[in-house]
């Protein structure tokens, strides 16, 4: 008999510890091969240090598929927190990267957690955050939200390897949601309670593009 393949690992990038709170407490299992959860810190250098850093470091991270999450503004009307962004692509200064999979991701976010807004499009990024007016300005790019660390992470991860990336995003603020107004807390554990949902979409997204159909 010939061995089984080895799956591909999965590395999961967040940036604050909330984040990979979230992400731990959430149901773990239904994951095929080895999950990495990185909590990489706020900002797109400190994202790319650690996401550059772990996968040259850890040989077992070599060809590992690479998932940016977390939370993010949303720059589109009528957005809401708890909504879901699945990135086409994301942008920063550095560069601009496709993201492989949306189509999936979409629909096992549906499956996931039914009942939530799942939008998809350009995913910018930003070195701070984002309010008012520059928000609106964002918003006639083309991108539907922005966050500090997807951009740096998924462009780390290209320069390092071969395997398929991908953002995913839970809206915790949107333009008449922002994080200064009265109800940011009611905003925020609802963001929360999402982001602790979202693991299981993600293995089927790393099953489905990385391992032999069976």
């Amino acid at each position: 008999m010939s061995p089984q393949p080895v799956p591909a690992p999965l590395l999961i990038a967040c940036a604050l510890g909330i984040e990979q709170f979230a992400l731990r407490s959430g149901d773990r299992g239904g994951a095929d091969g080895p999950v990495t959860v990185l909590r990489t810190g706020m900002g797109p250098r400190s994202a790319e240090r650690a996401v550059t850093r772990v996968l040259a470091a850890d040989p077992a991270l070599a060809g590992a598929a690479v998932l940016a999450t977390g939370f993010c503004a949303g720059l589109a009307p009528g957005m809401h927190p708890g909504d879901l962004v699945v990135a086409e692509e994301t942008r920063d200064p550095a560069g601009t990267i496709p993201c492989v999979g949306t189509d999936l991701l979409v629909k096992e976010l549906a499956r996931t957690v039914p009942g939530r807004t799942v939008h998809t499009g350009p995913l910018t990024g930003s070195d701070h955050v984002v309010r008012g007016q520059e928000r609106s300005d964002l918003l006639t790019t083309g991108a539907i939200a922005v966050d500090m660390e997807s951009a740096a992470t998924l462009l780390s991860a290209v320069r390092a390897g071969e395997g398929p990336v991908a953002a995913v995003r839970v809206v915790v603020d949107a333009p008449e949601h922002e994080l200064v107004r009265i109800g940011t807390l009611r905003g925020g554990i609802s963001a929360f309670r999402v982001l602790r949902s979202v693991l299981p979409a993600f293995y089927e997204w790393h099953r489905s593009l990385l391992l032999p159909r069976r």
